[in-house]
């Protein structure tokens, strides 16, 4: 069988890291003919699999959302905005979805809260875990629709099913009665199993104000907040420090 043959069947077995693996080595010539059958074999293979895992990331990247394409090595710590590095380097291996435990983020506009919620979900996605960035305002918004054009049950259980939910933006505007129940259902079917991170400008303490509901917001800042990991970033603008 000639090597045009043999590439043939690797991409019609879509083998891509694979083909352009072996390319590579017949290209080379005499020095890549010095390794062994077993080398060979390992080599290909190692590639062909890096070239999934790399494919794999950026359709879980593209699937989330995110908001911002940040990464932990991206994180700017000199800044002096009450990051907690240890804490960062801590969440880093993602124990915390695993567990199902929940991060919540607040501070005021630019300190970089949306950046570090999506430098968590990028990190998550790197480790093979599903994760999903919203709007809260489009989120609720987007499930009110899909009560009017019933799909709503679909749509929670594909929040539901990521395992890490990123909600950015809470707390802008007071939630009412439809969008404080979307929320109750949504920390009720996680809660526990699957991991959140909230990104607010408010402080915790106003959360209640922002949900309404005394009983409801009780049912969910116990489902958020209880044992959750937090971040209260103050300080420097990290938007006007990017700029200078």
């Amino acid at each position: 069988m000639n090597h045009i043959a043999t590439l043939g069947k690797m991409q019609a077995m879509k083998l891509r890291g694979m083909a352009t693996a072996f390319e590579r080595y017949r290209e080379a010539g005499r020095q890549a003919n010095k390794l062994t059958p077993d080398e060979l074999t390992g080599h290909l293979v190692d590639a062909e699999w890096e070239d999934r895992q790399t494919r794999k990331l950026r359709r879980l990247v593209k699937g989330a959302k995110f908001r911002y394409q940040a990464g932990f090595e991206s994180l700017d710590f000199s800044l002096k905005r009450k990051l907690d590095k240890d804490l960062i380097m801590r969440l880093r291996e993602c124990d915390w979805i695993r567990k199902g435990r929940n991060v919540i983020i607040t501070g005021p506009t630019g300190v970089g809260k949306s950046y570090l919620a999506s430098a968590l979900g990028h990190q998550a996605c790197m480790l093979d875990f599903k994760v999903r960035y919203s709007n809260c305002l489009k989120l609720f918004a987007f499930l009110k629709q899909s009560q009017a054009d019933h799909t709503y049950s679909r749509e929670i259980r594909k929040i539901q099913k990521a395992d890490l939910l990123v909600l950015d933006d809470f707390g802008l505007e007071p939630l009412d009665p439809k969008e404080r129940m979307h929320l109750m259902e949504i920390m009720e079917d996680r809660h526990g199993e699957k991991s959140t991170v909230v990104v607010a400008q408010r402080p915790v303490k106003q959360w209640h104000e922002v949900i309404g509901d005394s009983t409801v917001a009780d049912a969910i800042c116990d489902r958020l907040v209880h044992a959750a990991y937090r971040f209260e970033l103050d300080g420097e603008n990290a938007r006007k420090a990017a700029k200078t």
